[in-house]
């Protein structure tokens, strides 16, 4: 596999490197691992720190700024970063308001961060956590007990950060962020797999006219593997799952994920699918993002989160964000 890379062993430190380069707004403390911002915690304000294995982006790193979080903590690939990690992000975006860790349900994620939490409330500051769990495809996987925490962990960081940035205090940015997470689905489907860099070679094989339907960020096996279709089936098949799970209907922020390894034109050929299928079954498509925000390395396919949206969610979306990944309104 042709991958560009100085080595699998310095894959995360030179993607590190080349992300302090690319974005002064970023302090990149390249022994800890750890990504905040520049400037600081924001004296009075609540801290969000989040974080799991690289492979990805550009979650977390990529979602560290103004509106969102304020450190994340980048593990190994597809592999969570360990509590010391997870600590000094905590310091890094305590002002001593509180902290928020939003936690995508993984094993490992979650026992690390729960560490680094108590580890951090030693040392006085208070945290509190959330743990995502948005897949739809499954009550259970590898690396997990109960479901998936995925695409909805994008709408988690910023409708919990635009409420810190308003200065809310801890119980209601967590408050509002658990509710996010209540009101989200998401579904993934796989058309070829991601190759990790030290493996060199695809996570797993799928035929040239198969899918995986329901697979996880890290190449976890979904419910079942079917035929390749056009992709209005597929697109439909994913939305009949979530709307089994939480119906879709009002107004809704989608978001149509590419998974790293799928090109822009076939991602919107796949949303213009989605809007007519939520439009035909009642719903409204308020607000979307269409493209690379929760990557697995880069496999091939593509993943929808829809997301309910009342008045308060549909306020702190709009709110102004100014992040590597995400940039509205400032």
């Amino acid at each position: 596999m042709k991958k560009l890379i100085n080595s699998p062993d310095s894959v995360i430190a030179d993607a590190l490197r080349g992300v302090a380069a690319a974005h002064p707004s970023l302090a990149v403390d390249l022994e800890n691992r750890v990504v905040s911002r520049a400037a600081g915690a924001t004296p009075g304000k609540v801290g969000l720190v989040s974080g799991g294995g690289s492979g990805h982006e550009p979650l977390h790193g990529g979602y560290v700024g103004y509106g969102m979080l304020d450190a994340a903590a980048p593990g190994e690939v597809y592999t969570s970063p360990v509590p010391d990690q997870i600590l000094a992000a905590t310091r890094a975006a305590d002002s001593g308001a509180g902290v928020l860790h939003i936690v995508k349900n993984y094993t490992g994620d979650v026992l690390n961060f729960r560490m680094a939490a108590e580890l951090a409330e030693d040392e006085d500051t208070r945290v509190v956590s959330v743990v995502t769990n948005d897949d739809a495809a499954v009550e259970d996987s590898t690396y997990t007990a109960g479901r998936r925490g995925v695409g909805g962990t994008v709408f988690v960081e910023k409708i919990a950060g635009a409420a810190a940035e308003e200065g809310a205090d801890l119980d209601t940015v967590a408050r509002i962020a658990t509710h996010v997470n209540e009101v989200t689905r998401s579904f993934a489907i796989a058309l070829h797999a991601g190759t990790v860099p030290a493996a060199g070679k695809p996570g797993f094989d799928l035929a040239e006219d198969e899918v995986e339907l329901g697979v996880g960020i890290h190449g976890e096996p979904g419910r079942e593997r079917g035929a390749m279709a056009p992709v209005r089936e597929l697109v439909g098949y994913s939305l009949d799952v979530i709307h089994a799970d939480r119906p879709i209907s009002g107004d809704v922020l989608v978001m149509l994920n590419g998974q790293g390894g799928t090109p822009l034109i076939e991602l919107y050929g796949a949303f213009a699918e989605a809007a007519a299928w939520i439009e035909g079954h009642g719903g409204r498509v308020a607000r979307s993002l269409v493209g690379n925000y929760i990557t697995s390395l880069d496999q091939e396919g593509f993943s929808i989160t829809v997301m309910s949206l009342d008045d308060e969610l549909l306020r702190l979306w709009d709110a102004p964000v100014s992040t590597p990944a995400l940039r509205w309104g400032r």
